[in-house]
Formats: C-alpha cells, sequence, structure tokens
C-alpha cells in the first residue's frame, strides 16, 4: 500500500488546529454568570465537540434551568454566547494556529491529497481567515447544515462526500472523545490529539508529536 489509498484528510478545528476553546469557554462563562449557573473550566469539559445549542442545553440542565427557556428564547442565548465568542476570536493571529499544523497540512497537500475541516463551530471560516489558512483546506462543512452532532458521523461523511473519498480510506484527527466516536463511526482511520483519547487508532499527546509519516505508517499498517 502507498499514500494514494489516502483518499482524504480531515480535521477538526477547536484544540487541533488552533486553541480556540478558551474562548468558547469565556464566552459560555460570561453567558452563565448572565444567568445566575455555576460554571468553570471543568464543567467546559463536556461541552467540547458539542454543538452550540446543546452546550446551551447542558449548561442549563446544570443550572436546574432546563423548562426556564422556550426554544426560541434558547436560540437568542446561544447567539448571545455566539457574539461574544465573535468578538473574543476577533483576537486570533496565524501566531494562534498549534505547533506543526501548518506544515503537516501543507505536507499532505504536497502529495495531492484532499484536506476538509470537519467543525460545529459556524464560526470556522472566520477563524481560519483570522489565522491566513483557508486556503489549506478543500472543504469546509457548513456547521448550520449538519443536523446530527458529534458523535454522529454526519460531519465526517459529509466531509468525505464533499472531497469525493470513501470514508474506508480517509483519516480523522480529533482532540475530543466524541470526534473521536464520530471519525470512527465513518469507517475513517481516527488520529486523537490527547493523552485522553486511547481509543483512537493513533493517539498522540499534542500537535507537536503529529507527523504525516507516522499518520501514514500507523494508517498503512491498521
Amino acid at each position: 500500500m502507498n499514500s494514494q489509498h489516502i483518499e482524504a484528510v480531515v480535521f477538526d478545528l477547536d484544540g487541533v488546529i488552533t486553541d480556540t476553546a478558551h474562548y468558547h469557554y469565556l464566552a459560555w462563562k460570561q453567558l452563565a454568570d448572565e444567568l445566575g449557573i455555576p460554571f468553570d473550566e471543568s464543567f467546559n469539559e463536556n461541552l467540547k465537540g458539542v454543538s452550540r445549542v446543546d452546550s446551551l442545553k447542558l449548561i442549563l440542565a446544570h443550572g436546574n434551568q432546563s423548562d426556564a427557556y422556550t426554544d426560541s428564547e434558547i436560540e437568542d442565548l446561544a447567539s448571545q454566547k455566539n457574539e461574544f465568542y465573535k468578538q473574543l476570536i476577533q483576537q486570533l493571529t496565524p501566531e494562534d494556529i498549534l505547533p506543526g499544523i501548518k506544515e503537516l497540512i501543507e505536507e499532505i497537500r504536497s502529495e495531492s491529497i484532499p484536506v476538509g475541516l470537519a467543525s460545529v463551530s459556524k464560526n470556522a471560516k472566520t477563524v481560519l481567515h483570522a489565522l491566513e489558512i483557508e486556503h489549506l483546506f478543500d472543504y469546509c462543512a457548513d456547521a448550520a447544515k449538519i443536523k446530527q452532532s458529534k458523535p454522529d458521523p454526519e460531519i465526517f461523511l459529509t466531509e468525505c462526500e464533499a472531497l469525493g473519498a470513501d470514508p474506508k480510506h480517509s483519516i480523522g484527527v480529533e482532540d475530543a472523545k466524541v470526534g473521536v466516536q464520530s471519525i470512527q463511526a465513518s469507517s475513517m482511520f481516527a488520529v486523537g490529539v490527547g493523552s485522553y483519547l486511547d481509543q483512537a487508532d493513533l493517539m498522540v499527546n499534542d500537535t507537536t508529536e503529529l507527523s504525516w509519516k507516522q499518520i501514514k505508517r500507523a494508517y498503512l499498517h491498521q
């Protein structure tokens, strides 16, 4: 086998390409404080890889306010959080790309392998633009059109279809457990960034350990 058997590589955004997780945390905390709900970094871990509205529902349940708002009010609150977040990510620059990621993507592209982005963030393109790496992605899933949150495989299957790739011959890179589960449910090869992702097909501690040579070797010998 050779690398031509790899038909696409799809990356998550938060925690893989850049660490916007802290900005999400700050935005959720600002909203939770306004709602009088206790919110800390520990609880924030439950929101990784979860859509905005579903994240808000988890926060409301945490504060015993599940029935306090109508669906319309929940949408408004979710939009309010997004406005907080959009203000925060204006601070992003290319220096905020996680170590080694840009070089890894450029190496993958040098072999004419399509690269996609599977992020549940509706601000993904704004983030890529701020990081000045939009041109490195052949397709970015439209989070507004994805009906099922990770761990459902929908977003990764959508990516593979758009890139003309067979999921069984494709690789996904994630930093959240639900993300790894989503990749594996789509029959793709899962690369997990984080020592807690031991269920991934290949696990590294952080992005500095990501090597295209190592990823290919692990994929080709699975």
